[in-house]
């Protein structure tokens, strides 16, 4: 066994000791190996799982567990948390889970921050402290509204980059619930040219209704 193994296996055995002190689910990463090495009883138990299963999972723990496409929000944080290689940093951030493949997610906040380094000084170990949301709560539907936008700020960025600054504000006020002519009005523009505007803007953007106009500039925080 390596100093790095021996000093992982000691960080286990020291968290271990308070399984079941703390809300939520206790998890540790090895970074090198990107593998789950211990995770409380509470999240063995939610996962239907045991350690030695997620051991083996390697990498394939996060596709098997957590929505991929979900994670693009947080991942980058973690990884400029590894690159800061400070004990005293932590991040926190919503993540859905699943039991399973096919199993519905659900909503969990989570803290993450650097709980050992190797010999080498760089990062080594993580900690995460995930708390599941409950269902009825009203903080559900605002995270799921936000990722949302943020998906859809991804999806359509191609699109949106081609409004001129004018369009962009002749956009904002369809959103609004503005005519043309108000618009032109708020714009000291004719209405002739902000109905051009309005045409233009709808064909770049490949929205018709006010509700495909209104996502646009939500997600482009034109409103």
């Amino acid at each position: 066994m390596t100093i790095d193994e021996e000093l992982i296996e000691a960080k286990i055995r020291e968290v271990a000791a308070t399984d079941g002190f703390y809300p939520g689910v206790t998890i540790l990463h090895n970074i090198r190996t990107t593998t789950v090495v211990y995770m409380s009883a509470n999240g063995l138990q939610e996962l239907n799982t045991t350690l030695a299963e997620l051991r083996a999972l390697g990498p394939d723990y996060f596709a098997r567990y957590f929505n991929v496409q979900e994670a693009q929000d947080y991942v980058p944080k973690i990884f400029a948390l590894l690159e800061q290689n400070d004990l005293n940093q932590s991040i926190s951030f919503f993540q859905q889970v699943r039991t399973g493949p096919g199993a519905p997610f659900a909503w969990y906040l989570s803290a993450t921050r650097l709980l050992l380094r190797g010999t080498d000084g760089r990062p080594l170990l993580t900690t995460t402290l995930a708390h599941a949301i409950e269902p009825a709560s009203h903080v559900t539907h605002k995270v799921q509204r936000l990722l949302d936008e943020n998906n859809f700020l991804r999806s359509h960025h191609t699109r949106f980059a081609t409004l001129t600054r004018r369009e962009r504000e002749i956009l904002r006020g369809v959103a609004l619930g503005q005519t043309a002519q108000e618009s032109a009005g708020h714009l000291f523009i004719s209405p002739q040219t902000a109905e051009t505007h309005r045409r233009n803007l709808r064909r770049k953007l490949q929205a018709e209704s006010v509700f495909e106009l209104g996502q646009y500039a939500r997600a482009f925080d034109l409103i």
